[in-house]
């Protein structure tokens, strides 16, 4: 099995619509940047939490 099975891609790019999204609707600008940061913050940290949790299970 290889890694991009399991990347959660369209998790992070719901992330980065939906900030991008709400800056746009709140401040009329988008920030792309602010966007790319925290959908990708948010894909590491589900990517860890899967790697943790399969870990966890199959020991």
């Amino acid at each position: 099995m290889s890694l991009g099975h399991h990347l959660p891609v369209s998790e992070t790019l719901g992330v980065f619509v939906g900030v991008s999204g709400f800056d746009w609707l709140t401040e009329g600008q988008a920030e792309p940047l602010k966007a790319v940061v925290a959908a990708v913050t948010v894909g590491i940290v589900i990517t860890a939490a899967r790697h943790l949790l399969r870990h966890r299970h199959k020991g």
